[in-house]
């Protein structure tokens, strides 16, 4: 049997926000082995100027990725959707190991295949160093975003 995500494509609106949060609360874990599972074994990956392919380096990649961004939180919000693709929109907090905090911005484009695994992933992504006291997601690290915790739009992000 097939490895299966559920939701699947085609999606609908309600389908697609479901399929983003999940993927948030998933990063939001920080479990690079477990975060890989979403992903097909092959699946092909633009992060930055970082070109990869197949779950062992999505791993490795996400291991060095939460090793250097501190108190890593995330939120990501739907742009856009058509039957087997969803545009979000994203911005996560972090800081260096020199205490240095951060906001990222940035833009995913997400293919899947029939059971629901993210086939590629093209991701753009800006930093902009922050001070402690603009950080705007505040919420226990290692865990998903509570449902009461304001979205990008909300934040005016």
């Amino acid at each position: 049997m097939a490895e299966q995500r559920p939701p699947f494509p085609p999606f609908t609106q309600e389908s697609a926000i479901i399929k983003v949060r999940a993927a948030e609360d998933g990063w939001n874990g920080r479990n690079p082995e477990r975060v890989a599972l979403a992903y097909t074994v092959d699946s092909r990956w633009r992060n930055r100027s970082e070109f990869f392919e197949g779950r062992p380096a999505i791993i490795d990649f996400l291991t060095r990725k939460w090793a250097r961004e501190h108190e890593y939180r995330l939120i990501k919000e739907l742009w856009a959707f058509t039957q087997d693709r969803i545009a979000v929109r994203f911005a996560y907090e972090f800081h260096d190991e020199a205490g240095q905090w951060f906001r990222a911005y940035g833009n995913e484009n997400w293919e899947f295949d029939a059971h629901g695994l993210m086939r590629a992933r093209h991701a753009s992504i800006n930093d902009l160093p922050i001070g402690a006291s603009d950080r705007k997601f505040h919420w226990d690290q290692g865990g998903p975003r509570p449902s009461d915790h304001p979205g990008l739009s909300d934040l005016g992000l």
